[in-house]
């Protein structure tokens, strides 16, 4: 049996009410894993929903012709992974990886898929945590096309820091290019440029940002976007809340 400290590490989890909590209870269980490890490859058939706790990230991966991976999302306490949108009836799309080592719980689909049918507030929580993936895959594709490598890669940063409350990352030059979608070579030249600017410090396998105010000034404008989605879809959800003062007015026409 679960602790209930362990449901507790999940935002998303956290946010239902005692009696739909129940409906799921019996069918959670604890997986730890590690940075780099496989949930599952792209094909695969999905048949557990993961939801990282406390400082456990995942990222959604799509693979490209050539071999090389692009990171197309980041998720964490906030979140899960594995059939939010298809109910599991479909295989995998992306590639999902553990990015932060740490505790996930697990959930088969079809007790997910049960409770739904049971709590309407289960099956609306689920929907709009959809949309909120949804909102951060367009806006991924976006700043990917638009913004420039420092951009992103400070956007990037934020993201994480967001999700594991940590300043220092176990990151290799490796991952982070290829997350990025850019040559080694091409991201030694960045990590020297955000270094000569004093916004990270680097170690052996790690990256360390020593002032989140200086590196969100570099940054685009794409987290705070997804944030100001989160507080609007599913407030209090999102593990670093925003200020409503943050978010841009919606237009008149939204509704």
């Amino acid at each position: 049996m679960i602790s209930h400290t362990c449901v507790t590490g999940n935002n998303l989890l956290s946010a239902l009410q005692d009696d739909d909590l129940a409906l799921l209870w019996p069918y959670l269980e604890e997986w730890q894993a590690v940075s780099g490890q496989a949930i599952y490859n792209a094909g695969d058939q999905v048949t557990h929903v993961y939801f990282p706790c406390e400082r456990s990230v995942a990222c959604f991966l799509v693979m490209l012709e050539e071999g090389r991976a692009v990171e197309i999302a980041l998720i964490g306490r906030e979140g899960a992974i594995g059939g939010v949108v298809s109910g599991g009836a479909l295989p995998a799309y992306a590639h999902a990886q553990v990015q932060a080592s740490g505790l996930f719980l697990r959930l088969p689909i079809k007790e997910l898929e049960a409770a739904k049918g049971v709590s309407p507030f289960i099956r609306t929580l689920f929907v709009r945590y959809a949309d909120c993936l949804l909102a951060q895959v367009f806006q991924s594709v976006a700043c990917n096309a638009v913004h420039t490598i420092e951009q992103r890669a400070a956007r990037w940063l934020l993201a994480a820091m967001d999700r594991t409350g940590e300043e220092t990352f176990s990151l290799t030059q490796d991952q982070l290019a290829g997350m990025l979608g850019v040559s080694r070579s091409y991201f030694t030249r960045l990590l020297k440029l955000l270094r000569a600017k004093g916004l990270i410090e680097t170690g052996r396998g790690t990256i360390r940002v020593p002032d989140r105010s200086r590196l969100e000034r570099v940054a685009c404008g794409c987290n705070t976007a997804l944030r100001c989605h989160f507080q609007l879809a599913l407030d209090r959800v999102y593990p670093n809340p925003i200020d409503p003062a943050e978010c841009a007015p919606r237009p008149a026409w939204f509704s």
